[in-house]
């Protein structure tokens, strides 16, 4: 494929909520305006979920992030990334990988093979099928990631999912605007890495990112960067720690992260710890700090639902950590220009628009009802007000004036 066509084709996995290649491959197979827009005649073949994929494979990750660089600039032109303050979060998504079919990193069995070894040791009968659920269900275990793998994707690791299952997953992690939503920078990981591990990268890669939009500033176009670029991060309490808030502190960085009651702590030998932990507690406490941990649902956690719940990629369709990185990179993407669609034209997505052209008709339709009515109106009655309510649906409701007679 085309590179401008494949990219076109994973943002519309985003736009149409599909979440494999084989469901957006059949998507462009059944709709005359996705070949429009992709330029794909009628006597053409659409393309299918294996070049979709074997495209993205042969096109490298620093072309996504291109990608990804060039929708960003189109939100700083728009007034939608100012870069002072982001707030970081994170989110699991199972890989496409089974938990049965992982293997032991040393010997290569499976589990089956090592509990039947286990059993053999402890004098059980390994071909009692009962029997070994009974001594599985019994012994102490831990199912490590320095212990098993996935034999088909080597770079998932085991954690626990947030519906409770223990999964082979991923971890994407957001650097979100929090004065607009727009997401300025993406990370991925192994599904069991640690929020503290993993932050002081994001907030890089949002430093560099916002120090490439002040860079790309031109006097034809006024940019609302900051220019001093990122100069505050707001977190919640699963990313609060001495070295975080240490760490970020080195890096002439503002911290808002969510502290969890420790109790008494013992700061013997670790002043410049305590400074930042400190500074970061005395500013979560102030009415700023207060205000940017309320909006992090509405900025970070809705970012989060438009990708992943209604942006159709709750579940992962694709391996390894490149393939995955280009899977999250062109997500974000699209739901940036979502957000900027939005704010351009009241609408991010085709059904939202559709939604809101139906509510337009049908407001249009109450509004014809009512001056009918009026029309019709029995002088012999007195005359009554107007409301008209678009929520939950449109309707035309008539009051009795309160004082003074007007229609």
């Amino acid at each position: 494929m085309p590179p401008g066509q494949y990219f076109r084709v994973m943002m519309i996995g985003f736009f149409e909520g599909l979440d494999s290649e084989r469901g957006i491959a059949w998507r462009l197979a059944d709709s005359l305006t996705l070949r429009q827009f992709l330029t794909i005649g009628l006597d053409e073949n659409t393309p299918d979920h294996v070049t979709i994929s074997r495209t993205r494979r042969l096109i490298d990750g620093e072309t996504h992030q291109r990608i990804f660089t060039w929708v960003l600039e189109r939100l700083a032109q728009g007034g939608l990334i100012q870069g002072k303050t982001i707030g970081v979060d994170s989110t699991t998504l199972e890989a496409n990988a089974a938990m049965k079919s992982i293997v032991r990193r040393d010997t290569g069995e499976s589990y089956l093979a090592y509990l039947q070894r286990l059993a053999e040791a402890e004098g059980i009968d390994a071909q009692d099928a009962a029997a070994l659920l009974r001594m599985d269900r019994k012994r102490k275990k831990r199912t490590s990631n320095e212990d098993w793998k996935s034999p088909i994707d080597q770079e998932a690791e085991i954690t626990k999912l947030k519906d409770g299952r223990t999964a082979l997953a991923y971890k994407a992690e957001n650097a979100v605007d929090m004065e607009t939503g727009a997401i300025v920078a993406v990370t991925t990981h192994g599904g069991a890495a640690a929020d503290t591990a993993t932050v002081q990268e994001t907030v890089v890669e949002a430093a560099i990112s916002v120090a490439g939009l002040i860079a790309e500033k031109t006097s034809e176009g006024e940019y609302p960067v900051h220019p001093d670029g990122v100069e505050e991060v707001v977190a919640d309490k699963g990313y609060h720690s001495n070295d975080v808030a240490l760490g970020l502190a080195e890096l002439e960085v503002r911290t808002y992260i969510a502290e969890p009651d420790r109790g008494q702590r013992n700061w013997d030998g670790k002043a410049a710890e305590k400074a930042a932990v400190y500074a970061n507690r005395r500013r979560i406490q102030g009415d700023r700090g207060k205000r940017l941990q309320r909006q992090r649902g509405e900025r970070i956690e809705r970012n989060f639902a438009h990708q992943f719940d209604t942006g159709g990629l709750d579940r992962l369709y694709v391996r390894g950590l490149e393939n995955v990185h280009k899977k999250f990179l062109m997500q974000a993407a699209a739901c940036n220009l979502a957000l900027l669609m939005r704010s351009m034209y009241g609408s991010g997505k085709p059904r939202a628009a559709h939604d809101g052209a139906i509510e337009a008709i049908l407001t249009i339709l109450a509004v014809i009802k009512a001056v009918e009515g009026l029309l019709h109106h029995d002088p012999g009655t007195p005359n009554c007000v107007v409301r008209i309510s678009r929520r939950p649906t449109p309707a035309v409701r008539c009051f009795p004036p309160a004082g003074k007679r007007s229609v």
